[in-house]
């Protein structure tokens, strides 16, 4: 899921707690009026309002989380860039032979994307499962043609040469 995504979600439950609290401050009041002979010096009143204030606060804090995720930026996109700008810099020819077709085909998508791409997302257009990939990308590695390099859950899938 999005951090975009997960921050409206967030948002909408902390407002939603918002109105809770203050329908539960409301009800609370009108109980303590009933029961309460003191009148406004009552130290029940006290005790809602600090309790209700506690539970703004934190419904707040999670308001305020909720903000930061839908404003800040996916780190994932920044993280590629600065793999593909690294990997611009340093083209030289690769030795397609002893390679079989998927491996070649797999070089061609690195080079058209400029040097570095997502495992995922290879593994999705070459149309192979994650053990092929796997073990295809063992053998680029071993013959020095890739490096993966793992971001998070990720792994990205450089050229070396």
């Amino acid at each position: 899921m999005k951090n975009r995504n997960v921050g409206f979600l967030i948002v909408g439950i902390s407002l939603m707690i918002i109105a809770i609290v203050l329908l539960f401050n409301s009800g609370l009041k009108n109980i303590v009026d009933q029961a309460c002979d003191h009148g406004t010096t009552c130290t029940m009143y006290d005790t809602i309002a600090m309790q209700t204030g506690l539970s703004l606060a934190i419904a707040g804090l999670v308001l305020v989380i909720g903000l930061f995720l839908i404003f800040s930026k996916e780190s994932e996109k920044i993280v590629e860039k600065i793999v593909v700008k690294k990997v611009k810099e340093k083209k030289k020819k690769i030795n397609l032979a002893g390679m079989d077709s998927v491996e070649k085909k797999a070089v061609k998508i690195l080079q058209r994307e400029g040097g570095a791409f997502f495992q995922k997302s290879l593994m999705e257009e070459l149309d192979v499962g994650k053990v092929k990939m796997t073990r295809m990308m063992d053998k680029l590695e071993a013959k020095q043609i890739v490096e993966r390099k793992r971001r998070g859950m990720n792994n990205i899938i450089v050229l070396k040469s």
